[in-house]
């Protein structure tokens, strides 16, 4: 219910009568104020009339009066500069933390938004705005997209300074670690980051020109050479070869034991996207050229990006999707839709992200033409926009309805959403 009150206030959908406080006070609202999301007041800056007298300061929203004690309000100072308290139900008189008291405003939600406002909670067509979709101005859906694209864009930036933080500030590691973690593809996604976060990158990059040296850096780190995990009937000349080899480069190199095996998946993955596999191509990628990052910083186009990006395997994957057991021969490549998505979902933030570590605007721009030069994903959250009538046409457009429908649908903000706030308008 509060969150409805946010709404009603924010949008100024009061009663068709003259507001009044809880003591008989006319009240005007002349500027509702600029909508709190962090800690603090709900509303910054509101301008209001109270009995003819000019008030200017914050909003507090409550469904009872008695939340403000419940919440603490009455002794912390930043609460102090609330000129209105706004509740559904006033159950009691509130006060500043020196005692003084606060005007309140009964107020309650129109009939129709909150009926309208159920109706999207518990709609069971998905979206549940989409009968209003198809009547909306180009302009109303192009900004809104535009803002969660953006919005999508800060979310992921937060999550890489994170990653960089535990990489002492070295962005090869960092974007090594995520390209690793996207190379999961979902399913594996967690179990990859887990693994690339073992990895000795300086002691690597040591070994960097021999390929079979960095397999075995991956595979035993990843878990798949230890005995509780490679079966004795999958034991080739291969796989005891890595595992010597790992042995040694732990000895040499002081390293700890790898990951808990068990934490890869395999149950409905198609065998090209078998761990073994990935970890192959992405040894491949590693020992293929120092500086990826780097050099992906200096790729202007689409065509650069993906070719930095070819990879395959090492030539006993070519036959192989598991130890020890012999398959039809096949090149083992990543295919193009495959590396489009590791551009979407790695390439992109990271180029996003160093635009605004470096205040460089052309790396944000090139982000941002990336994501509209390619295709838009191709999945159920994508599939049901579409259906329900929204052009999805870049990768722009889907990234953009992925973050609607994780943050504000799945989350039921519809409050919050443009969508959400024309359904409620319309209807």
């Amino acid at each position: 219910m509060e969150h409805l009150l946010h709404y009603v206030w924010k949008h100024k959908l009061f009663p068709l009568k003259v507001l009044q406080t809880t003591n008989g006070l006319p009240v005007e609202v002349i500027d509702p104020g600029l909508q709190n999301p962090n800690a603090g007041p709900d509303f910054f800056n509101a301008k209001l009339k109270i009995d003819g007298a000019l008030w200017v300061g914050n909003i507090e929203i409550h469904t009872h009066s008695s939340d403000w004690f419940r919440h603490g309000h009455h002794s912390d100072k930043a609460y102090d500069s609330v000129i209105l308290h706004v509740v559904s139900e006033a159950d009691t008189e509130i006060t500043r933390s020196n005692g003084e008291q606060i005007p309140q405003l009964l107020l309650t939600c129109p009939e129709n938004v909150q009926l309208h406002y159920h109706e999207l909670c518990v709609a069971d067509h998905y979206p549940a705005c989409y009968p209003i979709l198809v009547s909306l101005p180009k302009l109303t859906i192009h900004s809104w997209l535009t803002a969660l694209q953006t919005e999508r864009l800060e979310q992921k930036a937060q999550l890489i300074t994170q990653r960089l933080k535990h990489c002492n500030s070295n962005w090869e590691d960092a974007f090594f670690i995520t390209l690793a973690r996207n190379f999961g593809f979902g399913l594996n996604g967690d179990a990859f980051e887990t693994w690339a976060g073992l990895l000795p990158f300086r002691a690597m990059d040591k070994h960097r020109n021999d390929l079979f040296q960095i397999e075995a850096f991956f595979y035993g780190l990843a878990g798949l050479l230890e005995e509780t995990f490679l079966k004795k009937e999958q034991e080739d000349e291969y796989s005891l070869r890595l595992c010597k080899e790992f042995r040694y480069l732990q000895r040499k190199f002081e390293i700890g034991q790898g990951m808990d095996a068990t934490l890869w998946r395999f149950l409905r993955l198609r065998p090209e996207n078998f761990p073994h596999i990935r970890l192959a191509q992405l040894a491949y990628l590693y020992q293929k050229g120092d500086k990826l990052f780097s050099r992906l910083l200096e790729a202007e186009t689409l065509a650069d990006v993906r070719a930095l990006l070819d990879t395959r395997t090492s030539p006993y994957w070519e036959n192989h999707y598991l130890f020890g057991r012999l398959s039809s021969q096949k090149e083992k490549t990543m295919g193009e839709r495959s590396k489009d998505l590791i551009i979407i979902n790695t390439v992109v933030p990271f180029l996003y992200t160093y635009g605004l570590h470096k205040a460089d605007e052309r790396m944000c721009e090139r982000a941002g033409r990336f994501l509209e030069e390619l295709k838009a994903e191709s999945n159920h959250i994508i599939r049901s926009w579409s259906d329900a009538g929204l052009p999805v046409v870049s990768a722009a457009d889907s990234q953009a309805l992925i973050q609607l429908q994780k943050e504000y649908c799945d989350k039921r903000k519809c409050l919050y959403c443009r969508f959400g706030y024309e359904y409620l308008r319309k209807k």
